[in-house]
């Protein structure tokens, strides 16, 4: 990634489309329901966000989410997002999802993706994967993400997607509570863990988890920064400024209306720098910043 050309790079967006696989129906209420939830209905194909981003001169960070168990739907490809980082390597990079159900065999993929697609991280996103992050379900995938020393994000706090549907479209917002990442930290210390989202309604464990484990990062995605909880700015201002990073949710929300928002909250001059663009040179491995 040529970093140094980069105003800032965003290291949560989405792959909402394939041009891989054909068009799967199966679960269309959930888009549905997270339009309206979001206000937005944008679906990008990846090389549409891709151009987004490079037109704004800012990195991106990538990744789909396999919830294929508990959700029915396909995936999109990991080898997908994977092919258009490597086309596009000095501004994109590729996080893959894998399952936590798969287990073993979900491990086997997770070194493969690393090993012959160059994928540099992974997502998961308990609520719509209906897991525990502590489950040992998911170790298998977990060793080899701490083997390599790589970063892992994981959504924690309240979901956009089921939000407003009938019994919430059957998934649990309980786990995603960000306490439930102390043991994946302590038992994983060199897996790089990335809470995703101010985790509203438990915005105070995040804040405490991050100090506890220096493995344990925070994005700021998926909110506009004028709903941040006074003491997530207050941390991210000081006690945990080398570990916040800038995240937009995209297409969800846009990274412009995030920074306008950002630069009106109470946020630091000397401490933008580091959310926008150096914590995820450092997290990535993209030099020191």
């Amino acid at each position: 990634m040529n970093y140094a050309d980069l105003i800032a790079i965003d290291i949560h967006t989405h792959a909402e489309v394939s041009c891989w696989n054909p068009f799967d129906s199966y679960g269309e209420e959930f888009d549905r329901a997270a339009d309206k939830h979001f206000r937005n209905s944008r679906r990008p194909t990846i090389a549409e966000t891709v151009a987004y981003y490079r037109e704004r001169k800012m990195g991106l960070v990538m990744f789909t989410v396999d919830a294929e168990a508990q959700m029915g739907r396909r995936r999109i490809p990991n080898e997908e997002i994977a092919a258009a980082a490597r086309a596009n390597s000095d501004m994109m990079v590729a996080f893959a999802s894998i399952d936590p159900h798969k287990g073993k065999l979900g491990a086997r993929e997770a070194e493969r993706l690393i090993r012959e697609e160059g994928v540099k991280g992974f997502k998961f996103h308990p609520t719509v994967q209906g897991f525990h992050p502590y489950d040992r379900m998911a170790w298998p995938i977990y060793e080899v993400v701490n083997a390599h020393k790589m970063p892992a994000i994981f959504h924690t706090g309240h979901s956009g997607i089921g939000s407003g549907m009938r019994c919430g479209g059957g998934l649990r917002l309980e786990y995603s509570n960000p306490m439930h990442l102390d043991d994946v930290a302590l038992s994983f210390p060199d897996m790089q863990i990335v809470m995703a989202h101010p985790s509203w309604p438990w915005q105070d464990e995040a804040l405490s988890v991050a100090m506890h484990k220096p493995n344990v990062w925070m994005d700021l995605s998926g909110w506009s920064p004028k709903y941040f909880a006074p003491q997530l700015i207050q941390y991210a201002n000081t006690l945990l400024k080398d570990r916040v990073l800038f995240g937009s949710d995209y297409p969800l929300i846009t990274p412009e209306r995030w920074m306008k928002d950002f630069d009106q909250v109470g946020f630091k001059d000397e401490v933008k720098p580091l959310i926008l663009k150096q914590n995820a040179m450092r997290l990535l491995g993209l030099g020191q910043a």
